[in-house]
């Protein structure tokens, strides 16, 4: 069986503090990219949602709608996409450069 090794990859992201004024920041990271939406896809809704009772934030994905929560990464991938990551598998996986 061959073996490979993720190419390394620097990637920008903002720790999402579930403070709604922070949204702004989120939106900035897109920079000239759109978010998806699959007016097809049940599963992408356009647009961020911000939830205030427990400050979560929905993300339309490549993948689908996903959540993060206070505490979470929001990560903008090689693509320009945006995606939550749990705190503690950001720190497995990415370093400060």
């Amino acid at each position: 069986m061959a073996k490979f090794r993720k190419k390394p990859v620097v990637i920008e992201a903002i720790q999402w503090t579930g403070v709604e004024s922070q949204i702004g920041e989120v939106f900035a990271m897109l920079g000239e990219n759109k978010l998806p939406h699959a007016p097809d896809d049940p599963h992408i809704k356009p647009g961020l949602g911000y939830c205030p009772p427990d400050g979560s934030l929905s993300i339309p994905t490549l993948e689908g709608t996903m959540m993060a929560k206070p505490g979470d990464w929001i990560i903008r991938g090689v693509k320009g996409e945006l995606y939550p990551c749990k705190p503690d598998i950001f720190d497995a996986t990415y370093e400060a450069v």
